[in-house]
C-alpha cells in the first residue's frame, strides 16, 4: 500500500511540473487580453510619439555641426536636421530633446537607449556597424590635418617625431592608431581641448573630420588645413540602436524626400558655408540622402 501511494504521489507531482512548463511556454509568447486578442508591443515611433519628444544625440563643442551659442541655444548643422525630423515625425520642429554628448559616448548612449537617434557627427564605421545601425548618409568626410602656418604638415611622412592631437573616440584616433603607430597621440576627451592644446603648442598638428577643420581654420588664420585628405572617404549618417528597424525605415524614406528638396543644400548654405569661406562647396560635404555609387 505504501509503494502505491509514493506511485500515486510521484504520478501527481509530474503531471504538475508538466503543466507548469505549459504555462510557461504560454507565458514566453505574446500576452492575451481578457477579450482574447492580442496585445503588440508599442512600435518604437509609437514610443517617441507617446513621449511628445524625439531624443537626438548632438555635440555641444563641435561648431559648425553642433554647438550651444551665448544664448545657451543648440546650433548647427546637425541641429538644423534634427529640427526637421521632429517636425516632419512629431509636427513640431521644437519637439526635440537634445542630449549633448562627446565622441566616445555616442554608442553607449544609443545602447542605454538614453536616445532615439545620434547626429553626433558620426561617421559611418564597420566597427560601430557591428553596434549601432546606420541610415543613410548626410555628409562626406575625410580624415584631415590642421597645423600652424609656420611649419605646416603636407604630409603624413612629416608627423614622423612628431605629436599628433586627436579628440577620444573619432576615426582620426582610429587611423592613426591602425595605420601609424609609429606616431605620438595626444588624446583630450573634448573638441575644444584639442583645439586650444594646438594653438598652445601641446601637439604639432591636430587631425579630425576635414570638414570641421576647414571652418576652424578659416576662423584660425594661423593655421591650416594642408594636409585635408588622409584614408578613404567615409561617410557621416544619423545611427538607431541595432535592430531598430522601424525607425531605421523611417529615416532612411526620410532623408530620401529631403535630398529630393535640396533639404541639406540649404542647411549647407545656412550653417556651414559661413564657417567654411568660399574655398568649400556644399557639394564638397553634402550627400543628399544617398551614397554616391
Amino acid at each position: 500500500m505504501k509503494n502505491r501511494l509514493l506511485v500515486l504521489l510521484f504520478a501527481a507531482l509530474t503531471m504538475i511540473i508538466l503543466a507548469a512548463c505549459g504555462n510557461s511556454d504560454t507565458d514566453s509568447g505574446t500576452a492575451d487580453n481578457e477579450s482574447g486578442t492580442t496585445e503588440e508591443t508599442a512600435s518604437a515611433i509609437d514610443e517617441i510619439k507617446e513621449r511628445g519628444t524625439l531624443r537626438v544625440a548632438v555635440f555641444s563643442d563641435k561648431p559648425p555641426f553642433g554647438y550651444v551659442d551665448a544664448n545657451g541655444e543648440n546650433q548647427g548643422y546637425d541641429v538644423v536636421l534634427a529640427k526637421r525630423l521632429a517636425k516632419d515625425l512629431l509636427g513640431d520642429e521644437s519637439k526635440v530633446e537634445y542630449v549633448l554628448t562627446e565622441a566616445q559616448a555616442r554608442v553607449d548612449l544609443l545602447k542605454s537607449d538614453k536616445v532615439d537617434v545620434v547626429l553626433a557627427n558620426f561617421t559611418v564605421t564597420p566597427e560601430r556597424q557591428e553596434q549601432v545601425d546606420f541610415a543613410n548618409p548626410y555628409m562626406k568626410v575625410a580624415i584631415g590635418v590642421v597645423s600652424p602656418n609656420s611649419a605646416a604638415i603636407e604630409s603624413v611622412e612629416q608627423l614622423e617625431g612628431k605629436k599628433v592631437i586627436v579628440t577620444k573616440g573619432t576615426t582620426a584616433e582610429t587611423y592613426f592608431m591602425k595605420n601609424h603607430p609609429e606616431i605620438e597621440l595626444v588624446k583630450y576627451d573634448q573638441n575644444t581641448e584639442a583645439f586650444e592644446a594646438l594653438k598652445d603648442g601641446r601637439g604639432d598638428a591636430m587631425a579630425q573630420d576635414n570638414a570641421l577643420l576647414f571652418g576652424w581654420a578659416n576662423e584660425n588664420p594661423d593655421f591650416s588645413v594642408a594636409l585635408s585628405s588622409l584614408g578613404d572617404l567615409d561617410y557621416i549618417a544619423p545611427a538607431v540602436q541595432k535592430g531598430n528597424t522601424e525607425l531605421l525605415e523611417w529615416l532612411n524614406t526620410e532623408l530620401e524626400a529631403l535630398g529630393e528638396e535640396q533639404f541639406f543644400h540649404k542647411a549647407y548654405d545656412e550653417t556651414l558655408k559661413p564657417a567654411f569661406g568660399e574655398n568649400i562647396s556644399a557639394d564638397d560635404v553634402v550627400v543628399e540622402g544617398k551614397i554616391e555609387e
